[in-house]
């Protein structure tokens, strides 16, 4: 697959998926089922202010990526997802998106079964018929990607998102799509360092971009964090959530390598004190 246009690929992929899914499920069938009284856990709470340590991490049950193939297997959800809660996780992050990362919505549902953490359904989600599968798999927020949405429908996402009592992170890479954010609402921001279009991957946008944000936003750095030093870095700039997948996926011993990202919340006194 060529890397540069992957992005539309997924897109395209995603819409033949849905498709097939509502000729099992019509979308009011489905927004009924959504409708239905759930738990809430707290996602955008979890990620307000800094953990005991100054650090939060989302940390994401990940198989495959289309960059690097699959990497994971044989990854177990309850363990993988028990793990991170028991080295000190702020949240979950599932893919369920199946063609390109293997994932699967039981994934989401046997990890948020596993743990008390709350749980983002990471996906490619381009209708309105997925948040309500959102919803009805059980997912405490879900993922909005700037680049794939118009203005309109993030709008509408976020507004809809509020409605089935979910939480969103809205995924930006660029300032254009920054701007999108903000006019949109959007609060929770995850600056993406991995360019979807080519899947490459520079820590320092993040970095570079979190000065932007409005007073009222809070951000997170997601891709390429691999190291305690790679999280010292983003607490200077101002950041303290991040979303983990990769690094701790093949983490040899995934409890000791959150731990020791979390320690290093305690490794520099650069950390932001005001989060409102």
């Amino acid at each position: 697959m060529s890397t540069k246009d992957i992005l539309s690929q997924i897109v395209e992929h995603k819409k033949k998926e849905i498709a097939e899914a509502r000729k099992a499920v019509s979308e009011d069938q489905l927004r009924e089922q959504a409708g239905v009284a759930r738990e809430k856990r707290p996602f955008f709470d979890s990620l307000a202010h800094p953990g005991p340590s100054g650090v939060n991490i989302i940390a994401e049950i990940k198989r495959a990526s289309p960059s690097k193939g699959i990497f994971s297997p044989d990854l177990d959800p309850v363990t993988t997802a028990t793990a991170y809660e028991q080295g000190g996780a702020a949240a979950l992050s599932v893919l369920t998106d199946m063609h390109y990362f293997k994932g699967s919505r039981q994934d989401l549902e046997k990890a948020r079964a596993a743990t008390g953490l709350p749980v983002l359904r990471k996906d490619f989600l381009i209708s309105a018929y997925q948040l309500y599968e959102a919803a009805v798999m059980g997912a405490d927020a879900v993922l909005l990607i700037v680049r794939i949405l118009s203005a309109q429908q993030l709008k509408d996402y976020l507004s809809l998102a509020v409605e089935l009592n979910m939480d969103a992170l809205v995924e930006i890479h660029a300032p254009e799509d920054l701007d999108v954010a903000t006019r949109s609402g959007a609060r929770l921001i995850g600056i993406n360092n991995r360019n979807l279009k080519s899947f490459d991957t520079d820590i320092q946008t993040a970095i570079s971009m979190v000065s932007s944000l409005s007073s009222d936003q809070i951000p997170v750095a997601a891709s390429g964090i691999h190291t305690p030093e790679d999280i010292e870095r983003n607490l200077q700039s101002g950041i303290h959530n991040f979303l983990i997948g990769e690094s701790l996926v093949k983490a040899p011993d995934t409890v000791a390598f959150i731990k020791a990202l979390l320690a290093a919340g305690g490794n520099t006194d650069a950390r932001t004190t005001d989060d409102t």
